[in-house]
C-alpha cells in the first residue's frame, strides 16, 4: 500500500524546517526515503518487478543530488537528516 495523508503529513510535520514547509531538501528527502524502503519491501516479494525497479533507481539518484545538496550548502543540516533518517550507516 502506498503512503497515506496521514503518514506523509506526519513526515512533513517531522522534517519540516520552518511552518508550512513542504519542498525543503530535509522534507523531500524524508519523503523519498519513505517511498524507497517501501519500494526495497516490494521487491523481496515481486522480484520481476522491473518497471518499478527503474522508478525506485530513479528515488534513489534524486535522494542522493539532495543529499548532495545538502552536504555542500548545508553540513549542520546534512548531518542532522542523515542521523533523523539512519542513512550512511
Amino acid at each position: 500500500m502506498a503512503m497515506t495523508e496521514e503518514r506523509k503529513a506526519e513526515i512533513i510535520q517531522t522534517h519540516a524546517v520552518h511552518e508550512g514547509d513542504t519542498g525543503s531538501p530535509e522534507v523531500q528527502i524524508a519523503l523519498l526515503t519513505e517511498r524507497i524502503n517501501y519500494l526495497t519491501d516490494h521487491f523481496k516479494v515481486h522480484l520481476k518487478d522491473h518497471h518499478s525497479r527503474r522508478g525506485l533507481l530513479k528515488m534513489v539518484g534524486r535522494r542522493r543530488r539532495l543529499l548532495a545538496y545538502l552536504k555542500n550548502n548545508y553540513p549542520d543540516r546534512y548531518q542532522a537528516i542523515l542521523q533523523a533518517l539512519n542513512l550512511r550507516r
